[in-house]
């Protein structure tokens, strides 16, 4: 495996399928923004899609026309993974090769034949790796919560952006540096549902998104949510719905999940959450007077 210029966990990972001289250029134009998995071919760069969270595929016009029929596969098996095709060169052959990657299901082309062009590409790269699921969930929950408080906003944007290895209040409640029995006791108070509902609900929307993805088994989904075994999704699935894995990917998408998130933990509780503060202190609180949990329930 070939990895960019400034490779880290925090960088988004970015497949590729590029001709060795657009590797270098397509690394130098990522540096510091993603980074690279350069692979030999489309079956290498599908396993990639399966065993790692790419965020964006990348194919160059000149390898990708050689393989028209599995870059059509890949974007029909991924349809939420953005793929942007990549022309560094004109041939004789090119125009009937773009044509087919138009077929195949590529709607971006960027061309880098000017230095105009790596920066379009570096834009069109990051803006796709922004999920246009998450951002729909988060701008309709801030109509839903309109007025909330920024704690009660702070609290609920978490939850759908957080990393998957975040499954637990504990682990919740540390991201949003607060103790797990305080945030929990706010919410107790204040009549809602508990923290550990909704993130537990906010992963399966995250879930059914991944679903969309038909390439996508049981197991690679538990994989990228940070589940422990697709057995723990399943149990997870099955405790919240009363449904098993492969029930839940065929009646929810990304939208019938949200919808039933909402309807069930975010409309009924509308006041309430807009004057919840989860994570302030209430007017009149002391350290020597400290909030008690006043209901047992597992953090974990």
């Amino acid at each position: 495996m070939s990895i960019g210029a400034k490779p880290g966990p925090e960088l988004p990972p970015i497949a590729t399928l590029l001709t060795p001289e657009e590797r270098l250029r397509v690394d130098a134009a990522g540096e510091g923004c993603y980074r690279t998995l350069h692979r030999e071919s489309i079956d290498d760069v599908i396993r990639d899609l399966k065993s790692h969270q790419v965020q964006a595929v990348v194919v160059s016009v000149s390898c990708a026309s050689k393989h028209a029929s599995r870059v059509a596969s890949l974007v029909r098996e991924f349809p939420r993974i953005p793929a942007v095709a990549l022309l560094s060169e004109f041939e004789l052959i090119t125009p009937h090769a773009v044509l087919a990657l138009g077929q195949c299901g590529i709607r971006r082309l960027v061309d880098v034949r000017l230095p105009a062009g790596w920066r379009e590409l570096r834009g069109a790269v990051m803006a796709d790796t922004g999920d246009a699921g998450q951002r729909g969930v988060l701008s309709q929950l801030a109509l839903d919560l309109s007025g909330a408080t920024p704690d009660c906003w702070q609290f609920f944007e978490t939850i759908f952006t957080c990393s998957p290895r975040i499954g637990n209040v504990r682990q919740l409640a540390k991201q949003l540096d607060v103790t797990p029995s305080t945030l929990m006791s706010r919410f107790f108070r204040a009549g809602a549902p508990t923290p550990k509902r909704y993130l537990a609900m906010a992963r399966l929307v995250r879930a059914a998104r991944l679903f969309e993805n038909s390439g996508f088994s049981i197991a690679n989904v538990a994989n990228h949510l940070d589940y422990s075994s697709p057995q723990s999704f399943g149990r997870h699935v099955r405790t919240l719905l009363e449904l098993t894995a492969g029930e839940f990917r065929a009646r929810y998408d990304c939208a019938t999940m949200f919808a039933r998130f909402r309807d069930d933990l975010i409309l009924p509780y509308a006041e309430v959450l807009r004057a919840l503060r989860p994570l302030t202190p209430p007017t009149g609180w002391s350290p020597s007077r400290p909030e008690r949990w006043i209901k047992k329930e597992s953090i974990t």
